[in-house]
């Protein structure tokens, strides 16, 4: 993956590393030369996430640290000394959001605030906020440019709309350079079989009868990862998106459903969709509609998806079908 910016020696740290897209974002900065300070979460296991996933001779080259961005103290000793930082890090369950709201608040906005002190003083050159279409709630209007309010339908987008509006105002009061990159429904290889998509993809490929769903009308805006990852690096790179808060989707929107039946044709499974009511959120909860209008990343940061859902989705199909363990059926249920 190539961006127009020289990466190589860049010192870089990534919050939220161990994820689907931080793991991924990690991995194409080391590709390209930069040098990566990575947060993983701690635990007691030692575990590194989907870092683990990331080639041997990148590996070796990441400096990885165990912590928690809810520790003040450890995110200043993280970010000292880095030109550059993707703030990644968040709880990001919706339906976990839906019963431990105070947790989503100290990780997601305290957590943000954290990160934004230690930025400031340490004088970064940018920090790259990472939102999501979430905050938009369903849409009163489609597709979605930046100025759409802001509703928050779940205890999760109201947290990331907080930790939004902390970035803003760091920027608006102490010049902080912020970029807030706003990914629409990402998917892709890594990403967490609880997932719509992969969660779809695993069920077809277990040969079940039925797969089970939550809403299959919501429409969503699905970007495959590396297409997301591209515009996290572009919006890095840019210093026209200082300051700016830009939408990062395909601008196609297909039902949860139409997205379904394409992973059943593409994995030839004769399985039929169900509706699974533990999955189904909340009725004035539930975000009926999500397409990104990505001008505003084309004109400022030069940047357009490449990967169409059906390419995307078979590369994720063959991921998912050469990880079975990773994605036993038994690990989606909610």
């Amino acid at each position: 993956m190539k961006t127009n910016m020289a990466w190589k020696g860049v010192t870089v740290a990534v919050t939220g590393a161990g994820g689907f897209i931080g793991s991924h974002l990690t991995e194409a900065l080391l590709k390209e030369g930069a040098e990566v300070r990575a947060l993983v979460r701690y635990n007691s296991r030692g575990t590194r996430g989907f870092l683990d996933r990331v080639p041997p001779e990148l590996s070796r080259k990441l400096d990885v640290w165990a912590g928690d961005v809810t520790d003040c103290a450890f995110v200043d000793k993280l970010v000292k000394g880095r030109e550059v930082v993707f703030h990644l890090a968040a709880l990001i369950a919706i339906p976990y959001s839906y019963e431990a709201p105070r947790s989503f608040v100290s990780v997601n906005v305290e957590g943000t605030l954290n990160v934004l002190e230690a930025c400031l003083r340490s004088g970064v050159k940018k920090l790259v906020q990472t939102s999501t279409s979430e905050v938009y709630g369903t849409a009163l209007y489609a597709p979605m440019d930046e100025k759409h309010p802001l509703q928050g339908q779940s205890p999760y987008s109201a947290s990331k709309i907080g930790a939004d509006q902390l970035a803003e105002s760091f920027h608006r009061s102490f010049g902080l350079p912020v970029a807030i990159v706003r990914p629409f429904n990402t998917y892709g290889p890594r990403q967490s079989a609880r997932a719509v998509l992969p969660a779809a993809i695993c069920q077809a490929l277990s040969g079940k009868s039925r797969v089970e769903l939550g809403s299959l009308s919501p429409v969503r805006d699905f970007n495959f990862v590396e297409d997301t990852v591209a515009g996290f690096l572009a919006a890095a790179a840019s210093p026209r998106s200082v300051g700016e808060t830009i939408n990062i989707g395909s601008g196609q929107g297909v039902s949860i459903g139409e997205a379904a039946r394409l992973i059943l044709k593409l994995s030839r499974s004769s399985a039929r969709l169900s509706q699974d009511q533990k999955r189904v959120r909340p009725a004035k909860s539930e975000v009926g509609r999500l397409i990104c209008d990505n001008r505003k990343a084309r004109r400022l940061l030069g940047w357009r998806p490449k990967v169409s859902l059906e390419e995307g989705l078979r590369r994720t199909i063959a991921y998912v079908g050469g990880h079975g363990s990773e994605y036993d059926p038994r690990t989606y249920a909610v």
